[in-house]
């Protein structure tokens, strides 16, 4: 009997491969493994994160999300970014994680599949803060979170199949905040099966005219990625195969069986193999990936052309770009911020009239601006094969702009300023930083953040931080 319970035990704890690899890498994985490079590039991302939360702080989702946040209390409490304030775990990772998306700046990963990996900092630092977890902990979490949900988009391109990415940032979340718990591998793929079972995010989410949960579900993804680690740390099982089992993720969301190659230790003390951190984008403006290489052009050229003497503006891009960015009718036609920062058309008539895309490029009255409107008419767009086919290695873009005396302008990159081939140097980091931050959080409170980010891996909790951000 007692041999025949054990068995019972044995199967119940089975894991499929899928999960009992990716738990199996989150327990292994430890702040030694981290090369001097990947433990700056996470600095890196934390200031350019930080950022963006206190640069989308007074936008409407995140009021709303606050105040939400404010009824609930715990006893395990997590700080809300930009305020003294407190709220249960999951609650924080939501709150934190739609000021970090709202401004549509974070960092963002394409192979192709992929989306915007430091969304999932937010379910990190909303158990780090109540478990007084150090910065060299957080980092490892940080990165442990970015490879899992890279690594498994290198591999599984889930868009075309009409999901949205927090399909696969729920899991990265998860690993990253059972790592700060300190879950064993079994706890760990417990976690992972409770935050991918009930959380197949539709990619209605960025269909048409976008809504404000364009900014906010990958937020309820992390919110869902710490509820299912601290289910898991209290004992709570889940579905043993989530992903390979029948009516798993494979098949249910991908139509076919899926084999996720190992994750190799030590990442980027192997050049050709570097832990996914470090092949990240950081964004120069406040907009959809796939615009960043447009606005770039369109900077430069309004310097060679003035506004009223365009007669006509032709872009040309990868298919990706054109699909996302401008193939359907509500790009030419935007009525929400959520919408306008995802169209080409009115991203490359705002660089053009206002010779800058910011936060203040969003408003009800700049994108229906009648003179926006009108270069917008003028503009033309399509897929350019050899771009496409060089695509997600180079963002190839090329603007073409036909002036009234028939001279053309044309301006082309491979690489937009902040692809990992053309990256922000620290310094330029840092100026994003302020001119996000510096609206609401004194020159003193950028500096201390600042000094408090670049030296996180000495942090013993997450106090300083937290008490620097404070609006």
């Amino acid at each position: 009997m007692v041999e025949e319970n054990l068995g019972n035990l044995q199967k119940e704890y089975k894991m499929d491969k899928t999960t009992e690899m990716l738990a199996s890498y989150a327990c292994r994985l430890s702040f030694e493994d981290l090369n001097p490079k990947t433990v700056h590039q996470v600095k890196r991302t934390l200031v350019d994160t930080m950022g963006c939360a206190i640069g989308g702080f007074t936008s409407e989702p995140a009021k709303i999300a606050r105040s939400m946040a404010s009824s609930l209390a715990s006893n395990n409490s997590a700080r809300i970014i930009g305020t003294a304030d407190y709220t249960s775990p999951d609650m924080a990772a939501f709150t934190n994680g739609v000021m970090i998306r709202y401004l549509d700046c974070n960092d963002s990963y394409f192979s192709p599949g992929g989306g915007h990996p430091s969304d999932m900092i937010a379910a990190v630092m909303a158990l780090a803060d109540p478990m007084l977890t150090d910065g060299q902990t957080i980092i490892t979490a940080i990165t442990l979170a970015y490879e899992v949900f890279c690594r498994i988009s290198d591999q599984v391109v889930i868009g075309d199949l009409g999901w949205d990415q927090g399909i696969f940032s729920v899991i990265g979340a998860a690993c990253g905040a059972g790592k700060i718990l300190g879950l064993d591998q079994r706890q760990m793929g417990n976690a992972i099966s409770l935050a991918i079972t009930p959380s197949v995010p539709l990619a209605v989410t960025r269909s048409g005219e976008l809504s404000m949960w364009k900014g906010c579900a990958a937020a309820a993804s992390s919110r869902s990625a710490v509820f299912a680690a601290m289910l898991a740390a209290e004992g709570m099982s889940g579905p043993s195969e989530p992903f390979d089992g029948k009516r798993g993720l494979w098949e249910q969301a991908v139509g076919q069986p899926m084999v996720i190659s190992d994750i190799p230790m030590g990442g980027s003390r192997k050049e050709n193999d570097p832990f996914r951190i470090n092949q990240t984008i950081v964004k120069s403006y406040p907009s959809q990936i796939h615009t960043q290489a447009p606005i770039g052009l369109a900077l430069e050229l309004s310097k060679q052309v003035d506004l009223a003497d365009i007669e006509s503006i032709h872009i040309d891009t990868y298919h990706t770009a054109a699909s996302t960015a401008s193939s359907e009718p509500e790009k030419w036609n935007p009525k929400t911020r959520e919408t306008a920062d995802h169209s080409i058309p009115f991203l490359v008539a705002a660089a053009f009239q206002e010779g800058a895309v910011t936060p203040g490029s969003f408003t009800p009255q700049r994108i229906t601006d009648a003179t926006k409107r009108a270069t917008m008419a003028k503009m033309t767009l399509t897929e350019d094969k050899e771009f496409t086919a060089n695509y997600p290695d180079q963002y190839n873009c090329r603007i073409t702009v036909t002036d009234r005396y028939g001279k053309d302008h044309i301006a082309h990159t491979a690489y937009s300023k902040g692809h990992k081939n053309n990256p922000l140097d620290d310094s330029e980091l840092e100026i994003k930083f302020r001119s996000f931050a510096g609206g609401l959080l004194t020159d003193m409170q950028c500096d201390q953040v600042l000094g408090t980010l670049w030296a996180f891996d000495e942090e013993t909790d997450m106090d300083e931080l937290f008490d620097g951000l404070v609006v």
